[in-house]
């Protein structure tokens, strides 16, 4: 049986178009998200100085400069606006992808931005209460008793936020996965064969994201990152793209 054929090609300066219209409503949905946590960006900072605290009891984060502080905490309540807003950030994404799609597979619109929200959200919150805390006690207690942490609050909220986004991103690995694969970019087959390098890159990803330079904390990373290239693997193989059946043989006259 044939595939149905995709007939909402567009253009190129078309395309360009659209993805000027979905980066506006992306934005749009961000500035949306930054009014609803700018009145909880208190909250977000005594989360985000959790792990700091209890790393370095009695310790306070400084600000070096009069405008050090506010900055900070307008950019946490921008990151905070961010994670609210993805769910609207990944269906745009998946309306800017939609035409390259079969009809019947744009059907996956909603599962796709639910199932892509709810692992950023796990991602970020694997950093927070695993890879931070632990990275924290080993980066103060480092030094030992010679030196004492006096860390501003500007680094140290770029060095939080930095991981909390990375590991958001990179939990999203089983969806791109089931995405390429209905995509006809991968398949579950080719991801198999190919599982020892995707275990060496995935060490090489958790080496480069990891804070502290120990074995432990990058089996953290590179943990989770196995099981979730394992997990796109399954998923590719439930909801990949199925191969064309080859045609039948034509039968010989007699």
């Amino acid at each position: 049986m044939a595939r149905p054929q995709v007939t909402d090609r567009m253009p190129f300066l078309e395309h360009l178009g659209e993805l000027r219209h979905r980066i506006m409503w992306a934005l749009v949905a961000i500035l949306v998200g930054l009014g609803i946590t700018l009145p909880f960006v208190e909250r977000l900072m005594k989360l985000i100085r959790r792990p700091f605290e209890q790393a370095a009891p009695g310790q306070k984060l400084v600000f070096l400069t009069p405008t050090e502080a506010f900055w900070v905490y307008m950019k946490v309540a921008i990151i905070g606006g961010l994670v609210l807003a993805m769910p609207v950030i990944l269906y745009q994404i998946w309306a800017f992808i939609a035409p390259g799609l079969y009809t019947h597979e744009k059907r996956y619109a909603l599962p796709f931005v639910a199932v892509g929200s709810l692992f950023f959200v796990i991602g970020g919150a694997f950093a927070q209460l695993v890879v931070i805390p632990y990275a924290m006690r080993f980066l103060v207690s480092f030094p030992g008793t010679d030196l004492s942490p006096m860390i501003s609050i500007s680094s140290y909220v770029d060095f939080v936020l930095k991981f909390t986004l990375a590991f958001g991103v990179v939990f999203e690995l089983p969806v791109i996965i089931t995405l390429a694969s209905r995509m006809g970019i991968v398949t579950p087959q080719m991801l198999s064969r190919n599982r020892k390098y995707a275990v060496l890159v995935n060490f090489v990803i958790a080496a480069a994201l990891t804070p502290t330079p120990d074995i432990f904390n990058q089996f953290l990373m590179a943990g989770p990152l196995i099981l979730l290239y394992e997990l796109g693997i399954i998923a590719a193989r439930i909801f990949g793209r199925r191969p064309k059946p080859a045609p039948a043989p034509a039968e010989q006259p007699s």
